[in-house]
């Protein structure tokens, strides 16, 4: 099978790739890391693929400059992570724990050294459990530890890292954790749902004040957003698709970047979006102003009406709402049963450009395909699936760029295979291959192309701008 073309990007367009404290780093409880929401969830009989857990994972946490090594193969020009938060604060809150500190200075360090800027998430699903056994994000409470838990890390690290996020897809920690329950904390409450998704809003504000009180260099969210398209023109499939239009993106979107809360949210909710866990001054402290919004995407989803009772306080899935989501595109679907339609995320990028006078520039903070990788018997692993969903997506960025969306940089997801949350190891999206017996790495045939993609980008527009 051929090479996809490189598609063609703009003169100063970065790229980098992306990993996630629990889904890599392993040492759960060495060095005084205190325990998660995840290391509890997936202990739990029953609520993972095959009861596998982050324990090891890829031992990132012992093989880290390995990992950097990787990186500085392929090129990239900057490497997102996210900080485990009860490595840095065992309980959450009170006395850092020094070993957790010193880790990530190591990692911070040896990123620049080889070429690459460290990209920090603060908070990527994995909340010290001792907060959540005094509410988790259902109580406003988490919200300002979070802000003193960012206010530590920027102290410590602001002088190195050139990007923050906040928070990655809070979507999943506010609605696959505390409605659906296929995610830790594992709960199913509506109201604590909804509740959760505003005080992870509220964290994300107050985070925001500290870093840029700590003078942070670029700040930033990371949201998964979904290209939503409705099954029929009929009424109630219309009215199924606004639903789920507030449900995945404008319970985050419309406080960020408008600074209002979502107009047909009642309709949703059966009123409960004017909960009281909204106070004064929270919308002027959720919408403060970003320097980028990350965009997180892998496939569209297409919704139709389902029969639901509009009086249901209890929010517990899609369903709920009156959401029934289908698949009918017809095309190849990655390992993980998603849809590959790469123009969905232009059009996703160019409705955000055209809804939000107040869209900062944008990065890709998340993409990528999950993939039935096996190193063969040449030692190799010809993974040309990946390899063309990457090469289509990046053109759709390219095509959104050239529509007038100020797209700054793309992080492939993911560096490594790693634990892939509720379906454990049973799914592969890294660049690099992992033997989770052996713990060795293999570099795939995607990423000798992303690393070629890379060179040639920095070529051509080098060349271009002498």
């Amino acid at each position: 099978m051929t090479t996809p073309d490189f598609p063609e990007l703009p003169a100063g367009f970065r790229f980098g790739a992306a990993t996630a404290a629990y889904q890599i780093e392993g040492a759960h409880d060495q060095d005084g890391r205190g325990p998660s929401i995840w290391d509890t969830f997936s202990h739990t009989p029953g609520r993972t693929l095959d009861g596998a857990t982050g324990d090891t994972a890829c031992d990132h946490y012992h093989r880290h400059p390995q990992d950097v090594a990787l990186m500085r193969g392929l090129g990239v020009d900057s490497y997102r992570f996210s900080i485990a938060w009860p490595r840095l604060l065992p309980r959450g809150t009170g006395p850092a724990n020094p070993k957790g500190l010193d880790f990530y200075d190591r990692l911070i360090d040896d990123l620049p050294a080889a070429g690459v800027a460290p990209a920090v998430t603060l908070y990527h699903w994995d909340l010290p459990q001792t907060l959540e056994d005094r509410g988790g994000w259902r109580v406003r409470e988490t919200a300002e530890a979070f802000a003193q838990y960012a206010a530590l890390a920027v102290e410590r690290y602001g002088d190195r890292v050139e990007r923050w996020i906040t928070l990655n897809g809070p979507y999943c920690s506010a609605f696959a954790g505390y409605a659906e329950g296929r995610h830790a904390p594992g709960a199913q409450k509506g109201r604590g749902a909804l509740a959760a998704a505003h005080h992870l809003l509220v964290a994300h504000g107050l985070a925001v004040r500290e870093l840029r009180a700590a003078g942070a260099r670029e700040v930033g969210i990371a949201l998964n957003l979904d290209r939503i398209h409705t099954a029929s023109a009929l009424p109630g499939d219309r009215a199924a698709l606004r639903r789920a239009e507030v449900l995945h993106n404008e319970v985050w979107t419309e406080p960020l970047l408008a600074g209002r809360y979502p107009a047909h949210e009642a309709g949703t909710w059966a009123g409960l979006a004017d909960g009281p866990w909204r106070l004064p001054g929270d919308l002027e402290l959720i919408g403060a102003p970003l320097d980028f919004l990350g965009v997180n995407f892998y496939r569209p989803i297409t919704v139709a009406a389902a029969p639901h009772r509009t009086d249901d306080l209890e929010l517990r899935t899609a369903t709920d709402i009156g959401v029934r989501e289908l698949d009918p595109y017809g095309t190849r679907l990655t390992t993980m049963g998603w849809p590959v339609v790469p123009e969905a995320l232009t059009e996703l990028l160019r409705a955000l450009h055209a809804r939000y006078p107040r869209l900062p520039p944008v990065w890709i903070t998340e993409n990528g395909s999950a993939e039935a990788d096996a190193v063969g018997p040449d030692g190799r692993v010809h993974d040309t699936a990946r390899t063309d969903y990457l090469a289509d997506h990046l053109a759709a960025v390219a095509e959104a760029v050239s529509a007038g969306v100020d797209v700054r940089g793309y992080y492939v997801w993911s560096l490594l295979d790693n634990f892939e949350w509720a379906r454990g190891y049973g799914q592969r999206f890294g660049l690099v291959h992992v033997d989770y017996d052996t713990l060795t790495r293999t570099p795939k045939d995607s990423y000798h192309w992303f690393r070629a993609l890379i060179t040639a980008h920095r070529a051509r527009t080098e060349e271009t701008t002498r």
